[in-house]
């Protein structure tokens, strides 16, 4: 098959070759141009006798005289025009030309340059555009569209979003059917936002409506809006609804909605910029839509906090769909649908995998178990058994074994001493998660992990499991301190987990017993900064005392039930330590043996001596 040459990439040669040639001719010309003499050299060789006159033209109208010497060196006098009837007085044998020299010659040579250097920095303009548009078409629309002949998604495609998929099926009746709703005096939803944490299927979403409604699809991103010349945003706004209405009933989709829709003057400089002028054509051509036009927008943003409310209201953005990370039902459902096209060993259990992801959005899930099939490949081939789902975990949550990594014997002692005492404080106390694996397997950026796995997915959490996180985060630098009198810098990660949520529990939850249930502190950020600059303050320095002395206790007394806990159960965390050097990673049958049985409940109330002696420390 012949291979036909872009027409950009003709044009670009034939530019390159035009510069060429003219670059050419320069030189050729600039090579036999005459030498230039002035009014006192050229009398000088004329009383001589060295001009020949024969060859000698006086042209008037350009002030020139330009001819030959007798050795036939040619020459150019240029006078001033108030000499231009002495010289021709003085040498009556010269010829006179009069004519003047044409415009278009003196225009071909001096502007052709210039216009051959306007059209290659269009054409490079054009060519950054991208599409193969016309060089005057940077407003229009640079859509990415999924037309009915092609491959199409469906809900079937979505898993782990149920109420999600029950709320955009309405949309799809819209399209399909509207005169339905019309009869009924129903108005169609001008706008659908999908917000909600990356990667939890904003966009399948999207493309499950269209493909569910059979419409045209028109998807663009919202930083394709804004480009480097002033209007372009506007420009491609309207060209973007003016084809969705054209195509109807469609949809379209911007995904990233937050890069041309944030709150309008909210900017550090001010102004009326490029992208607020985008925002007021979007919100125009949304107030514009004609309710019977069958065109739904779409968007999809991660932060709807800071997005202009004139943009959210209705009639507008009519429904605002949460899209959060699936429950354990959820990631059950999603891990189904990817593992459906790899081989799956019958080893592997859907439901441990769902127990062991949590907080995992769909794109986690879907990168799990591309991992999994990575190591599979990586071992030869199979099929993809449990221990390389749960390897492929360990990998997405803790990172890469670094077995290159050499550690001391002495540091692998602290190490295994210190996730040991994340693992019995966190087995001891009534309100932590199970432990599921305990590890001094280098990963990452950590030495040594502690896994523990919620039973169920829970959305509050009380003060005493707030206590008890805290306590089993101070596990591994209270075990530190006990078995080598001494601590690491291992801990700085776990301290600064407990300071936060001691502060987070005094100054944002109300749990403080002195302060009381009151919020201390506020957040009121720039939109453009991400709307959390920093903590502002609005309480006295007095009370900022109080809440730095509260904070402290809480950590303290988190401190001191680890510390205790501990040493009441020394013998496990000896035992814990010394398997986990032997074996360095311990998963759930390992440790059911190596805990100490009978668990938190049958552990009674001890004193603290750290503390007044009326306060007791639960250990329960």
């Amino acid at each position: 098959m012949k291979k036909t040459i872009p027409p950009r990439t003709r044009l670009l040669v034939g530019a390159l070759v035009l510069l060429t040639l003219f670059g050419l001719y320069r030189v050729v010309r600039s090579d036999d141009s005459p030498e230039e003499f002035s009014v006192a050299q050229f009398e000088d060789f004329a009383e001589r006798g060295e001009v020949n006159i024969s060859e000698t033209v006086l042209k008037d109208r350009s002030n020139q005289i330009a001819g030959e010497l007798s050795d036939g060196t040619k020459f150019e006098v240029n006078y001033p025009a108030e000499f231009g009837d002495e010289l021709i007085a003085e040498y009556p044998d010269l010829e006179v030309d009069r004519q003047p020299t044409s415009i278009w010659t003196t225009l071909l040579f001096n502007l052709l340059p210039i216009i051959i250097l306007i059209g290659v920095f269009f054409f490079l303009i054009n060519s950054m555009q991208g599409g193969g548009r016309g060089v005057m078409q940077f407003g229009k629309a640079k859509t990415r569209s999924v037309g009915k002949d092609q491959p199409t998604v469906t809900f079937d495609d979505v898993a782990g979003a149920d109420e999600a998929v029950a709320e955009l099926a309405e949309i799809k009746d819209f399209l399909a059917d509207p005169a339905r709703f019309q009869a009924l005096g129903a108005k169609i939803p001008k706008g659908v936002l999908l917000f909600g944490p990356p990667g939890t299927g904003k966009t399948l979403l999207a493309r499950a409506v269209a493909g569910e409604a059979g419409a045209p699809f028109f998807s663009i991103s919202g930083s394709d809006f804004v480009e480097m010349f002033v209007g372009v945003g506007a420009s491609r706004v309207r060209d973007l609804f003016d084809q969705a209405k054209s195509a109807a009933p469609a949809i379209i989709f911007v995904d990233e909605i937050d890069a041309v829709g944030r709150h309008r003057g909210a900017g550090l400089g001010g102004g009326h910029d490029e992208r607020e002028q985008t925002l007021n054509q979007l919100l125009v051509e949304m107030d514009g839509f004609d309710v019977t036009s069958g065109v739904i927008l779409i968007a999809a943003t991660n932060r709807p906090d800071i997005l202009d409310p004139a943009l959210l209201r209705p009639g507008r953005f009519d429904r605002q769909i949460v899209v959060d990370a699936p429950d354990l039902a959820g990631r059950r459902a999603i891990i189904e649908v990817h593992a459906k096209a790899k081989p799956i060993d019958d080893s592997v259990s859907f439901d441990v995998i769902a127990r062991r992801t949590p907080g995992f959005t769909g794109a986690d899930l879907a990168n799990l178990l591309n991992e999994a099939a990575l190591l599979a490949a990586r071992n030869g081939g199979g099929d993809i058994t449990m221990d390389l789902v749960e390897d492929a975990i360990d990998r997405v949550i803790a990172g890469p074994e670094r077995k290159t990594r050499l550690l001391s014997e002495r540091e692998r002692r602290v190490i295994a001493y210190h996730e040991s005492g994340h693992a019995l404080v966190g087995h001891l106390l009534e309100h932590t998660d199970p432990i599921h694996k305990v590890s001094i397997v280098s990963r990452g950026r950590a030495l040594g992990w502690t896994l523990a796995l919620p039973e169920a997915d829970t959305y509050l959490q009380t003060k005493s499991q707030l206590k008890d996180q805290m306590s089993m985060l101070l596990g591994g630098r209270t075990a530190e301190e006990i078995i080598f009198n001494d601590v690491t810098t291992g801990a700085a990660d776990d301290i600064e987990k407990v300071t936060s949520v001691a502060r987070a529990m005094v100054t944002t939850f109300g749990m403080s017993t002195d302060m009381g249930p009151v919020k201390l502190g506020s957040r009121n950020g720039e939109v453009f900064l991400g709307k959390e600059v920093g903590h502002e303050v609005d309480y006295s320095d007095a009370v900022a005392a109080e809440i730095d002395t509260e904070v402290r206790d809480l950590v303290e007394h988190a401190h001191d039930r680890a510390r205790l806990l501990l040493e009441r159960h020394r013998d496990s965390l000896d035992r814990l330590a010394n398997a986990l050097l032997e074996h360095e990673t311990l998963g759930e049958a390992e440790l059911k043996e190596l805990l100490p049985t009978g668990g938190p409940k049958s552990a009674p109330k001890l004193s603290s001596a750290r503390l007044a002696s009326a306060t007791e420390i639960e250990l329960r």
